[in-house]
Formats: structure tokens, sequence, C-alpha cells
């Protein structure tokens, strides 16, 4: 077996509000509870494991390879919640969306802070 990555942990101030943003925003099922977590599972397999972290919560980055059509309904689905998106992940350009790599990408964050990033493309051109 190719080494795959099957799971990272998610921290979050709120897991449930975290899993259900999650769910929402990026057009998922729902994610279940198995222990501690909320499972997030994405169309790949991997999944993301919300678990309550308390206030103190290190913002981190996840970035999400998606279809042409996705990434138009993900869009939209920020745009609809009036969340602010922006075209690079210094946050510096709101509103906008870029063009690396013959794609489109944008980011915005979670209720934690969490740096979150949808592409077409993935980096390289791949």
């Amino acid at each position: 077996m190719s080494v795959q990555l099957n799971h990272t942990i998610v921290p979050a101030r709120d897991r449930d509000a975290t899993a259900d943003f999650l769910v929402d925003v990026l057009g998922l099922e729902p994610a279940p509870v198995y222990g501690p977590f909320r499972v997030v599972t994405l169309a790949n397999g991997v999944s993301l494991d919300v678990v309550q972290a308390g206030d103190d919560v290190p913002e981190q980055h996840y970035a999400f390879l998606v279809s042409e059509e996705e990434f138009d309904r993900i869009r939209g689905r920020i745009r609809e919640r009036g969340l602010t998106y922006w075209a690079d992940p210094y946050h510096r350009e709101p509103g906008r969306i870029n063009t690396n790599d013959g794609g489109r990408g944008l980011y915005w964050s979670d209720p934690n802070g969490h740096n979150l990033e949808i592409i077409t493309v993935p980096y390289g051109g791949g």
C-alpha cells in the first residue's frame, strides 16, 4: 500500500459548530460523532476529525481541491453567508479569486480562524 493521508485532527472552540460549518459550506454529508470527534469526510476518503479544544485554538490551513462546478457552488455558499473571502493566503485581496496555475482559488476563515482554501488545479498545474 502506498502512503496516503487518512485523517487529520481539526481543533475547534466549538466542535459541533465547526463541523456543521465545514459540512454546510463545502456541501458535504453530515458529520457523525466518533468518540470525541465529529468526522467530516471528504470525497477522497480523508477525514477532518473535529475535536473540542477550548479557547486557545492554533490557526491552521486546510486546502481543498474541487472541480470548477464545486468551486462555483462553494463560492456561492460563502457569499450567501456573507463571509469574506480573499484571493491570497494573507487576506490582502478581499472579494477576489486567484487564477494560479491556470485554475481558480480563494481563501476564507472558519469560526476558529483556520485559513480554508479551495483550488481547482493543484499547485504546479498538476
